[in-house]
């Protein structure tokens, strides 16, 4: 080989067979947290080897409160906090469900009385027959089925939002049970107590009353009731199932929107194991610390250009 090869063509000497480092070659750089000048917390560069101390952030492992120095780096891997969660129990989540039913169901008083102030009366004449309506064909059965039915629709939703919150607890299928069941009971309790105000009434001016003399008619529903199973079980349909529906929808969007897994609030695990970051973000790579991968011989610095007015090398 000439000697005007330059630097960069020639072949890197074989490394020493000796244990030291060979004269005149470069010390090679030392990755990790040995390296001089290395802080805990630094990111750790690529190239580390993964036997290293501190090579994977997860694997750092939880300081001592009792210890001065670093943990030991085979201490191992340290496990996610885990959220300390009260078991519940089926038996105490199914009486929860049924005394808050049994509350929605007593809270149809209101809604009744309720939707017999705002539904209005239908005005009727009495004939031979009995009772026929004044008009051909009124709106005021309408209205009555469309108050109801929007009023059921606001209790479910209302009732959904309190069960949500006030039964912090019990909140998943114990919740929407209660939901459902107090809907399906306040309906009919509601229906019953709102069309009974005035019912007295009507029924005596229809039994008394001569032919020809008008008076009201109170609130009643068309477009719903109950229809008995056998003669025994009540089954609503219609607008009565509407305080049900308004329920269940409106808590299973609140279960699926909710941020925690089991749909009450966990604490914040404890995280003041993790190494803090630097304040100023990430600080350089400290000297010395390699980013190629491990092995690597050090990269060759190119050749300066030469001088203005220098003269140029032989070519051979």
């Amino acid at each position: 080989m000439s000697p005007d090869t330059s630097d960069s063509d020639r072949p890197l000497p074989p490394p020493a067979a000796s244990g030291g480092p060979e004269p005149g070659a470069q010390p090679r750089p030392v990755a990790g947290p040995e390296a001089p000048g290395w802080s805990a917390g630094l990111p750790v560069p690529a190239g580390t080897p993964a036997a290293a101390p501190g090579a994977d952030p997860l694997a750092w492992p939880a300081p001592d409160p009792g210890a001065s120095g670093p943990a030991a780096p085979d201490a191992g891997y340290v496990p996610y906090p885990a959220v300390d969660r009260p078991a519940r129990r089926p038996g105490r989540s199914v009486a929860v469900a049924l005394g808050a039913a049994a509350a929605l169901a007593a809270l149809g008083v209101p809604l009744g009385l309720l939707w017999a102030a705002v539904a209005p009366d239908t005005p009727v004449v009495k004939t031979a027959a009995g009772a026929v309506y004044a008009q051909p064909q009124p709106e005021q059965p309408i209205a009555a089925d469309g108050w109801f039915s929007m009023l059921g629709l606001g209790f479910g939703v209302l009732a959904a939002l309190a069960l949500w919150v006030l039964l912090r607890r019990s909140r998943g299928p114990a919740g929407l049970l209660a939901g459902v069941l107090g809907g399906l009971a306040a309906a009919p309790v509601a229906w019953q107590v709102g069309r009974r105000i005035g019912l007295s009434t009507y029924d005596r001016l229809l039994a008394d009353a001569p032919a020809g003399q008008a008076f009201t008619k109170p609130a009643d529903l068309r477009a719903g009731g109950v229809h008995w199973f056998l003669d025994v079980f009540p089954v609503p349909y219609g607008n009565l199932l509407l305080p049900a529906f308004g329920a269940a929808v409106t808590y299973t969007l609140l279960a699926g929107w909710s941020r925690w897994p089991s749909l009450r609030r966990e604490p914040t695990p404890d995280l003041a194991w993790v190494p803090a970051a630097p304040p100023d973000g990430f600080p350089a790579v400290p000297p010395g610390v390699s980013s190629g991968p491990e092995g690597s011989p050090a990269p060759t610095a190119a050749p300066e250009p030469p001088a203005p007015g220098a003269a140029e090398p032989p070519r051979g």
